[in-house]
């Protein structure tokens, strides 16, 4: 290959769709992809970045800590996010090595949205139980629960709570919200977090992760949620205690929960061994038209990056 190197951390980047692979071609850019097709670990991240000596990347979800940046600066300009959380990418680091991150914050939510519905869906019409159960020759009519007739909580009125809020009215259902930031938005009540603890049949985070949210769902704040109350997180794994979530539904203490994001991935804790959680391989953005549209936007901000930068001409 020809031109300057950049390396695409994602795993599936172009399976959706090919322009954004063409998108890069165009600008004169050699291509290094993922060769273990996987979430790559922080030594394994570096590891490319330091054989091929990359002007950008493409990055995914892989840790982007400051040891790492630090390895590659001498070549390393422009980290292009597929996604919107930026909390796997040492953001204080990137500035000071000089090292420009852009993300695609409007592509992934109507994407993750829909699932966080049909997380509701499954949990509370008990969906995927219901499933297992027939495969299993056992053919019975589970008892499960309307979400048009609940009070949906959206922690994190941003765009994708937002976008939540507005499908889960047109369900019927009452919507309340929390948010660090002002909001107005025409049927949904604004309430301060622990009001939407108390208040919520279905409470879904929303949020990016930081320090002062981590474990934010917690034996603590379960104990203040309506007993019987569903737990959704499309979210940030590491913002769910996922041992009191556990414990939780064992003695439904929670009806229900569907998680999509987890602290440590690939998952393998006690949730899975519990009949009423659904969850989901952190696939929040994988549907094809929200893929390819968050990965041209990933390529065009790459390429507008570098060019900024001076790595490649205009």
């Amino acid at each position: 290959m020809s031109g300057k190197a950049v390396l695409l951390a994602t795993s599936s980047f172009g399976d959706a769709d090919q322009a954004p692979v063409d998108e890069l071609k165009r600008a004169g850019l050699s291509l290094h992809g993922n060769p273990h097709k996987r979430k790559l670990t922080e030594a394994e991240v570096g590891e490319l970045l330091s054989a091929h000596k990359p002007c950008g990347m493409i990055a995914g979800l892989e840790p982007l800590t400051g040891p790492v940046l630090e390895r590659a600066k001498s070549h390393l300009k422009v980290i292009s996010r597929c996604g919107i959380g930026m909390e796997n990418v040492d953001l204080a680091a990137a500035q000071r090595l000089g090292i420009k991150v852009f993300n695609t914050p409007e592509a992934p939510s109507q994407a993750v949205a829909e699932l966080a519905i049909g997380m509701m869906l499954a949990v509370l019409r008990r969906i995927a139980e219901a499933d297992r159960a027939l495969r299993q020759g056992t053919w019975k009519a589970l008892m499960g629960s309307l979400l048009g007739d609940k009070t949906v909580g959206v922690a994190g009125h941003g765009r994708i709570g937002s976008r939540v809020a507005q499908i889960a009215r047109g369900f019927g259902c009452r919507v309340i919200a929390c948010d660090e930031r002002d909001f107005s938005a025409a049927g949904v009540e604004r309430r301060t977090w622990h009001e939407l603890l108390v208040e919520a049949d279905v409470l879904t985070l929303h949020m990016p992760l930081d320090e002062r949210n981590r474990h934010l769902i917690n034996a603590g704040t379960i104990e203040k949620m309506k007993k019987g109350a569903v737990l959704i997180n499309v979210s940030r794994g590491g913002l769910v205690d996922e041992a009191a979530l556990a414990a939780a539904l064992k003695t439904e203490r929670l009806a229900g929960a569907g998680i999509d994001a987890f602290e440590n991935e690939p998952y393998s804790g006690p949730l899975k061994d519990l009949s009423n959680v659904v969850l989901t391989p952190h696939m929040g953005s994988a549907a094809k038209e929200c893929r390819a549209r968050m990965e041209l936007e990933a390529a065009q901000n790459l390429i507008e990056g570098l060019r900024a930068a001076g790595e490649i001409k205009p």
